[in-house]
């Protein structure tokens, strides 16, 4: 036995040769040139048919047709029994790609209008991304519908998202407030030690406390203003999504007051509407154009307290509007003590498309632009409420 024989480690099986030409039976969708000669029985057969439906068929030349494929018939009916289909085949993660796949390639938005289409799908946040951007082409009796399936994703958000958001961004709003003569109660132990090291005894193993360090007591005060400017153009659907639940998590917090701005090339203030998520979802209008100056002149119409403010600006940063001024209004309100933060998305999509230009500008003002996974945003939101570091993602 050689060397690298002695060294390597033991050998992991594959599949069976019978299985691997299923496998690609699957992927290459049949026909003469597919070459596995394997034909598809039961259960086999009923995926390869769903695929097909939506991926193309064998055009008798061995070939797989794109685009466009008559295998759902432009009935919802029809498409409700795919997506059924779909649903007990594949699991959660591969229908919701198959349900955006098929919108984008068989155009089968409008089917999303009528009721029991909607009541087959597979909810998640790109498909209440989509139901936004039809929401002023629905008929009455799919509106009720739609909201349904919006709320149950906003729940689901909720759930996720609220408790870590809510301890997370407590906790930096009592640091914030520290106070150095603190109550025995409210001692920040931890911190007083580590301030105090160099006051370390060793014959007694003990630290005198020469300076006390403290949480400031809670109160029913508002303590900071945090400002969410979301563009609501088409590409940024799944961040309307996710920062209208945000949003209705940090109002629900006494500490904080909390706006909300949506804007395309015009501005609508929601902020009335934060106690339901799905209110705030249904008022905005996805698409059109892009003036994020003017939302951010709006903004800062709406600060009173600049050193106690947090705007956040969730932007692509494409700029249909005036851009000197937009860079001179971040400028402005960096100068009078708010703190400024710029999100190029705010979902789970990786790398988003972005106005590299403008980008960099911000960074250059010392306000850097990045994408932010939902899981990250809380720490975004500490950071920039106790004035450190933002936590920016590695490669930005």
């Amino acid at each position: 036995m050689s060397a690298t024989d002695a060294t390597a480690g033991p050998a992991v099986a594959g599949p069976a040769p019978d299985e691997r030409l299923r496998r690609w039976r699957l992927v290459l969708g049949g026909g003469p040139a597919d070459g596995t000669g394997r034909a598809l029985t039961g259960t086999d057969a009923a995926m390869d048919g769903a695929l097909t439906s939506l991926y193309g068929s064998d055009d008798g030349k061995g070939r797989r047709t794109g685009g466009r494929s008559a295998g759902l018939e432009g009935s919802a009916p029809s498409v409700a029994r795919w997506l059924g289909d779909i649903r007990t085949y594949f699991p959660g993660s591969v229908v919701q790609v198959m349900q955006r796949d098929a919108i984008d390639r068989l155009g089968l938005s409008a089917l999303l209008l009528e009721p029991e289409m909607l009541e087959a799908v597979e909810a998640d946040v790109h498909l209440v991304g989509t139901l936004l951007s039809l929401s002023k082409a629905m008929p009455e009796t799919t509106r009720e519908t739609a909201r349904a399936v919006v709320r149950k994703v906003v729940e689901d958000l909720e759930k996720r998202l609220a408790t870590r958001t809510r301890a997370t961004l407590t906790g930096a709003l009592d640091r914030s407030a520290r106070v150095s003569r603190p109550r025995h109660r409210d001692i920040d132990w931890n911190r007083t030690i580590r301030a105090n090291l160099g006051n370390y005894l060793p014959e007694y193993g003990t630290v005198v406390p020469e300076r006390l360090v403290g949480h400031g007591r809670a109160s029913r005060s508002v303590k900071k203003d945090v400002v969410l400017c979301i563009d609501q153009s088409g590409s940024m659907a799944a961040s309307v999504v996710y920062a209208s639940v945000f949003g209705a998590v940090l109002a629900s917090m006494r500490s904080v007051a909390t706006r909300l701005v949506v804007f395309d090339t015009a501005v609508v203030d929601l902020t009335d509407q934060l106690d339901d998520p799905v209110d705030v979802l249904f008022g905005t209008r996805l698409g059109g154009g892009t003036d994020i100056n003017r939302a951010l002149a709006y903004c800062q119409s709406q600060i009173t307290r600049p050193a106690d403010t947090v705007v956040v600006l969730i932007s692509d940063l494409y700029e249909g509007g005036i851009r000197d001024e937009m860079l001179k209004r971040v400028a402005s309100m960096k100068a009078s003590g708010v703190q400024f933060v710029a999100l190029l998305a705010l979902s789970d999509e990786g790398a988003p498309a972005y106005d590299r230009e403008h980008a960099a500008a911000l960074a250059a003002l010392d306000a850097p632009a990045f994408a932010c996974t939902p899981d990250l945003f809380p720490e975004v939101m500490a950071a920039a409420i106790e004035r450190r570091p933002l936590p920016v993602p590695a490669g930005i």
